[in-house]
């Protein structure tokens, strides 16, 4: 592989900008989900105690909340100034390459797992865990800009470290295929889930009604790529041909983009982009900024090796698409200018696939992981100077163990997908991984693991009254509702009550106890929890005085179908009635106050009184202006100023340091321009000759590590 100090460059960028991104969205939404009157308080998680130690008390639960008491502040001001510093810092790394700092990334990774620990239900998302252990590595990757500078400078274990990165994307894409077919979804065996995803996913955007129209051997066809994206494709992940790994990444590109147009995953899509990421190298960012690259095609060995390796390509990929044809039966049917597909193979034939390859994917992995420590080794072996080359050597040692440590317990819950490969690992990687497991390190993934909503999307609908006659809808600001209200794009924001909704729908009430936080607090008017629905005070119908009674009643929702002659129609939605979710309640309703004592959401003792002090009542004060701030105009206002300042920094040059006794461009003499002493040429010319010269001095000595041949010897131009 070649260099790869660009894309860890880019890579650390998209990380401080998904961080910024998930810290803003969690903290527009602590009040209603974690506030003293909130859904699920945060104070309940945390039981302060002077018995036990501060660092017991991490051990059980490892959060900076714990500091809270000893800091004077309530646990819901700790929550919210967590989220604050996150997106601050984050924020900073964004715009400041130097501190895209490994020390910076772990403070964000301990302050998401603080916030992690507390979060609850409303933060138990995979991506959550995605988030958390991409981070981790974000430690190892990222530079000691702040100790010792060197941002842009590819250090010779970075390799080494970046190669997690790939292990990651693989471990989440090859799961993500594999679940599907293991829990013996019927629609995905069928091939007919897309015909369903659109409509049914937690929330679509406006893209994903046209995508319910498709025909259906395009559904199926779908499904079929969706498969060949993420089984076998990301075996390429770890060629050691460049192009492989390019169309490898190209695909997954594809496939996260689609997802993105068609459904609303906050920073999940963001985050896979950002791990493939680690499929590039140097000369293909080059190649996107339209830089010039220097090959050597005119020597003959090297045009027989790219013939040789032009033709193991069109092998690989002729095997991908003859697979994908006899595994999934693919004929044209010219009469329908369609494309029929079926699934061409068993569940125990996939089964016994599965328990064939899983080991031999482990050992893929090890030997990856071999050739990057030993090209690494080589190259710190070439390190000029001998205390150079002793802290080079020093530095891949650590990161080496760091890697085959993180490899290691990553093993255990990627053998989660086959349990008889899962036994056979060693005892102890198991006692370690279990060690820690608490820190969120490594994670099982595997979405979409079985198609819901087959019958009709199953929808909570609440309502309210005054009298118990006339009741009115409370429509949420994201998932479906009122049936003309067109599906938003709110990504990367994540409205976390409107997803536990989704999850809700699908049982009985009893099984989400925060719903019934949610119909208490609606109740009281609770003015934070009301935001959690509707930002705009305004829009809540019953904003200027809360309902007397609520009830919820579960629906069904189907996409519309264009008119017979084609023009679309006035609603997004059709809606059934199927039964009554939760019964009809009111303040000091006996069931209702069961139901709050049964799941503990009945306040006994009240909370602290707010503090005066500084730090508390800055946090409120900046509460008060987000107060009624829509979630994704903020977190792309962000982003996009951050975008456009880079851009700005990026095309505005540093000047160069001057250098004395050498003539500036122009004819002036003192400092100046580097030159060659006694070159005769003519400003202009001399100008940019040397400038050239100056660009390829730095690349040598920084950017770019030396170039060796297979003796170690320093090549010679």
């Amino acid at each position: 592989m070649g260099y790869i100090a660009l894309p860890r460059r880019l890579f650390l960028w998209s990380m401080a900008s998904i961080y910024m991104s998930a810290f803003v969205s969690l903290y527009m939404q602590i009040p209603g989900l974690y506030g003293n009157e909130g859904l699920l308080p945060a104070r309940k998680q945390l039981r302060y105690s002077g018995d036990r130690s501060l660092w017991a008390q991490f051990q059980s639960s490892p959060t900076l909340l714990w500091l809270s008491p000893k800091l004077g502040l309530s646990t819901h001001t700790s929550v919210e100034l967590l989220c604050l510093v996150g997106a601050a810092l984050s924020l900073a790394a964004t715009l400041l390459e130097p501190l895209r700092d490994s020390l910076v990334f772990f403070v964000l990774w301990l302050l998401y797992l603080s916030l992690y620990q507390v979060g609850q239900v409303f933060l138990y998302f995979q991506w959550d865990n995605l988030l958390l252990e991409t981070g981790f590595l974000c430690v190892l990757v990222a530079p000691l800009c702040l100790v010792r500078g060197g941002a842009r400078v590819e250090r010779q274990h970075d390799r080494v470290t970046f190669w997690l990165l790939r292990w990651l994307l693989f471990r989440l894409m090859f799961a993500s295929g594999v679940v599907k077919l293991t829990s013996r979804c019927p629609t995905w065996w069928g091939l007919t889930a897309l015909t369903y995803h659109y409509e049914t996913q937690c929330l679509p955007t406006s893209l994903a009604w046209f995508a319910h129209q498709l025909p259906v051997w395009w559904q199926k066809l779908s499904v079929v790529g969706t498969f060949v994206i993420e089984i076998p494709v990301p075996f390429l992940f770890f060629s050691p041909l460049r192009r492989l790994r390019l169309g490898a990444f190209y695909l997954q590109l594809l496939l996260q983009v689609l997802i993105i147009l068609s459904g609303n995953y906050n920073f999940f899509n963001l985050l896979t982009l950002a791990l493939c990421l680690s499929l590039l190298d140097d000369q293909h960012v080059n190649f996107w900024l339209r830089k010039p690259q220097t090959t050597n095609g005119s020597q003959p060995e090297s045009k027989r090796w790219s013939w040789l390796c032009y033709l193991l390509e069109v092998a690989v990929w002729s095997g991908l698409i003859f697979g994908a044809v006899v595994c999934f039966d693919l004929q044209l049917d010219w009469a329908k200018k369609s494309v029929s597909s079926r699934t061409a193979f068993t569940f125990h034939q996939f089964n016994q696939m599965l328990k064939t390859v899983t080991i031999p994917c482990i050992w893929v992995g090890l030997l990856s992981l071999f050739w990057e420590m030993v090209s690494s080794m080589f190259r710190c072996a070439c390190v000029e100077g001998f205390l150079k080359r002793f802290l080079s050597t020093l530095q891949w040692m650590v990161f080496g163990a760091a890697a085959v440590a993180m490899f290691s317990i990553s093993l255990v819950p990627f053998t989660y997908l086959e349990p008889d490969s899962a036994g056979r690992l060693w005892p102890g990687v198991r006692q370690a991984h279990q060690a820690v497991d608490r820190l969120q390190l490594v994670n099982s993934y595997g979405l979409f693991r079985r198609m819901t909503g087959v019958g009709g999307r199953p929808e909570v609908v609440i309502e309210g009254s005054q009298d118990r006659v006339t009741w009115t809808e409370m429509d949420f600001m994201y998932k479906p509702g009122d049936a003309s209200a067109p599906p938003p794009l709110v990504t990367p924001h994540q409205p976390r009550l409107d997803w536990q909704m989704w999850f809700a729908a699908l049982g009985p009430h009893t099984q989400a106890p925060w719903f019934t936080g949610l119909m208490y607090r609606l109740l009281q008017g609770n003015s934070d929890v009301v935001e959690l629905l509707q930002a705009d005070a305004s829009r809540y119908p019953f904003h200027a005085q809360p309902p007397a009674f609520v009830r919820a009643h579960l629906y069904k929702y189907w996409f519309t179908q264009p008119k017979d002659d084609g023009s679309y129609p006035e609603r997004w939605w059709r809606r059934v009635y199927v039964e009554e979710f939760y019964p009809t309640v009111y303040l000091g309703d006996p069931f209702l106050e069961n139901m709050l004592y049964q799941h503990g959401l009945k306040d006994k003792s009240p909370p602290r009184r707010p503090s005066n002090a500084t730090v508390p009542r800055a946090v409120q004060w900046l509460r008060s202006q987000v107060k009624g701030q829509s979630a994704p105009a903020l977190i792309w206002s962000l982003l996009a100023g951050s975008v456009a300042v880079c851009l700005c920094l990026t095309r505005t040059p540093p000047p160069r340091p001057a250098r004395p006794g050498v003539p500036r461009q122009g004819g002036s003499t003192g400092t100046g321009q580097d030159a060659t002493p006694g070159a005769a040429t003519p400003p202009e010319e001399g100008g940019e000759k040397q400038a050239e010269e100056e660009e390829e001095e730095e690349d040598e000595r920084a950017d770019v590590p030396r170039k060796t041949d297979a003796s170690g010897m320093r090549k010679r131009k």
